[in-house]
């Protein structure tokens, strides 16, 4: 069983997010921020369970009837181009009565940053216009045409959209892919290749942000 590398650095922090998503701030002691694996009196409990297809860690977080669970995965951006994108898709559970608002907050690769990329969740014929758009295609992503990760709702830099909305009792998947800013991003031995480093990523839910931890070797290669 593939088990999940927490850090022992002690994290409370808050990411506060440039309009340009070029800085990503830390901050300490706020209290609306919860950090997986670093547990607080009256906050946000964190759980780990393991995918029974795949035997990676899903990562979890709950607090006052809110669940979100995360899992990450990456692969090569091409067999001729060098670099990877890594992909993050988080399920909200809303066990309130009220209806949550959920929106991207940022990502952190060991201080590289990085914003969603364009993304399409297909390329049709008529799709001229997006292509000229550089806009990536979920399609040709094997770690979501695989169903590892999920395309049924994405943060995308194109995107109109800045925010999600969970209403009570239901639950809803959300997806983001950025693409690597690291020159050497990954590492290979033969136990396999995996990110190099710690990958943090926060979604905002209400007025509570929600901050994953991954160490790089519990993240997937989802690729091909």
């Amino acid at each position: 069983m593939k088990k999940l590398l927490v850090p022992l650095v002690v994290l409370s922090i808050y990411c506060a997010r440039t309009f340009a998503q070029s800085e990503l701030t830390f901050k300490t002691e706020t209290r609306s921020t919860f950090v997986w694996g670093h547990d607080a009196p009256g906050g946000a409990v964190s759980s780990i369970i393991q995918d029974p297809l795949t035997d990676t860690p899903i990562l979890k977080l709950t607090y006052a009837g809110i669940q979100l669970s995360s899992r990450m995965g990456f692969e090569r951006v091409s067999p001729a181009e060098a670099g990877h994108f890594l992909g993050s898709t988080t399920t909200v559970v809303n066990n309130t009565s009220s209806s949550l608002s959920v929106r991207y907050g940022g990502i952190s690769l060991e201080g590289h940053f990085a914003g969603p990329l364009s993304v399409a969740s297909a390329v049709t014929q008529s799709s001229k216009r997006e292509k000229r758009m550089d806009r990536l295609s979920l399609d040709k992503l094997h770690c979501f045409t695989s169903g590892y990760l999920s395309a049924d709702n994405l943060f995308s830099a194109n995107s109109s959209f800045e925010q999600f909305t969970v209403y009570p009792g239901t639950a809803t998947t959300i997806s983001f892919v950025i693409r690597d800013p690291r020159s050497y991003g990954v590492r290979c031995s033969i136990q396999g290749c995996y990110p190099t480093g710690t990958i943090r990523y926060f979604l905002t839910v209400n007025s509570h942000d929600y901050v994953f931890v991954w160490p790089g070797q519990s993240v997937l290669n989802c690729g091909k």
